[in-house]
């Protein structure tokens, strides 16, 4: 983050977190505070470190992380996650069209485990199928790795296929009040086609969701559209590789409780999106963003998620269109 933007952001925050001044002491001024989170959230070092290192006590860095993580969402996250428009929606599939050849394409959707230490009084609501407490990020990017919509706090346990149909965002979509563009041809299918989502396996197949093909033994033309579909969610894989690379709180468990682990990881989110559009995307970011990864995991997939036919019969349409009007030259030699 650059100086200019970080004196941005302590402009957009300030009134949030100044704090008034005793006849005992002054209190801490808004740059040191916003300063000890930023630090806390890219090097991921304990309240325990800061505390030597800004001499602090534990409990004011506590409570100030908390603050500043507040502020950050409430403040900035009309800024960060706009309520979308039809020309945002556009923007985003001309942006996956150019970059991942796949047309029609509003977000690319996943969900991601971020390891903490067992909230108490939760039993096994936060154990996951890897063996470890965790907390469900569920989130949708554009091609420029930008998160579009984010949904914190589900328990470890959940998979993509509960969670999402009873997020807000879903619920949204089923009432058609997200502005999404009508559906509107492709060239070399015959009917125009809706707008959609993709996701993995885990996800139900609709009309606004697209998945791959399940099975091992599928013929040429489902093999190519998974292998075009893989092309168009791993934004979604690359957005989360560079959140959990910028910001290493993501490293290790996160060592406070529910309602503070759930504060933190909105706050990163908040910060990710200023700083890809404020700095665009590092190229260190793609290099190392894959070895990086350790604290946020994929979530299992559920075999038993079914569709209606006309999202059926929309993928295959997709399906034949890869391997007729828009074949890419090297699709077979992956497919």
């Amino acid at each position: 983050m650059s100086t200019s933007s970080f004196d941005y952001l302590l402009a957009r925050i300030r009134q949030a977190i100044s704090g008034v001044n005793t006849n005992m002491r002054p209190c801490i001024s808004p740059e040191e505070k916003l300063l000890v989170t930023l630090r806390y959230l890219a090097t991921g070092c304990s309240f325990t470190d800061l505390h030597y290192n800004y001499r602090l006590g534990i409990s004011t860095i506590r409570s100030i992380v908390e603050k500043v993580c507040d502020a950050l969402w409430d403040v900035m996250k009309m800024e960060c996650f706009p309520e979308p428009t039809t020309e945002m929606w556009l923007n985003i599939t001309e942006g996956f069209k150019s970059r991942a050849n796949f047309p029609h394409v509003l977000g690319a959707l996943d969900g991601k485990h971020v390891r903490v230490i067992k909230p108490s009084l939760t039993g096994s609501l936060y154990y996951n199928y890897k063996h470890y407490f965790s907390i469900l990020l569920l989130a949708i990017c554009d091609s420029n790795y930008k998160f579009i919509y984010v949904d914190i706090g589900a328990y470890g346990k959940c998979s993509d296929s509960t969670v999402f149909p009873d997020s807000i965002f879903y619920q949204k979509l089923q009432d058609g009040t997200l502005n999404i563009p009508n559906s509107s041809a492709i060239t070399g299918i015959t009917n125009p086609e809706p707008y959609f989502f993709i996701g993995d396996e885990a996800f139900n197949i609709s009309d606004k969701v697209q998945r791959p093909y399940a099975g091992h033994h599928l013929n040429y033309t489902k093999r190519v559209f998974n292998y075009r579909l893989s092309r168009a969610r791993r934004y979604i894989e690359c957005a989360f590789g560079i959140l959990t690379h910028k910001w290493r709180i993501f490293q290790r468990p996160l060592n406070v409780n529910r309602n503070l682990s759930i504060k933190i990881i909105k706050a990163c989110c908040i910060l990710h999106n200023f700083v890809r559009e404020r700095h665009g995307v590092d190229f260190k970011d793609i290099l190392y963003m894959n070895n990086e990864t350790e604290g946020i995991v994929n979530i299992p997939i559920d075999n038993n998620c079914r569709g209606s036919t006309s999202a059926a019969v929309i993928r295959n349409n997709l399906a034949d269109y890869f391997v007729n009007e828009n074949t890419l030259p090297w699709q077979s030699k992956y497919a």
